[in-house]
């Protein structure tokens, strides 16, 4: 069994940059689709990215051409890198693991971590 433990996570102001780290222990991942959600107080768990297998990504359209993603499947971490951030990104972070491709749907992912906070001032 695989678990997941999130990092990375403070407070920022706007505009600022953070970068998660999301890293398995227990078994490799290397195989598995790894997601990052984020929850804000008050609502639901959502999709902010996804990375597959062989390095491909997908992101939320509300983080698009702010968040990356980042896989090093030998340190069995992936990495979230968020610039330019706004007080909306706000929230728990969390990372998960899914066997499918492009899935954006809580339900498909497992192996969840604790989550990281992340704190946005403007």
């Amino acid at each position: 069994q695989v678990q997941l433990v999130e990092s990375g996570g403070g407070l920022a102001q706007a505009g600022d940059s953070l970068r998660l780290s999301c890293a398995a222990s227990g078994r490799t991942f290397s195989s598995y689709v790894v997601g990052w959600f984020r929850q804000a107080p008050g609502k639901e768990r959502e999709f902010v990215a996804g990375i597959g297998r062989s390095g491909g990504t997908y992101t939320a359209d509300s983080v698009k051409d702010r968040f990356t993603l980042s896989r090093d499947n030998a340190k069995n971490t992936v990495y979230l890198q968020m610039n330019s951030l706004k007080p909306e990104d706000t929230a728990v972070y969390y990372c998960g693991l899914s066997t499918k491709w492009f899935s954006v749907a809580n339900a498909d992912f497992g192996s969840w971590g604790q989550g990281t906070q992340v704190t946005v001032s403007s």
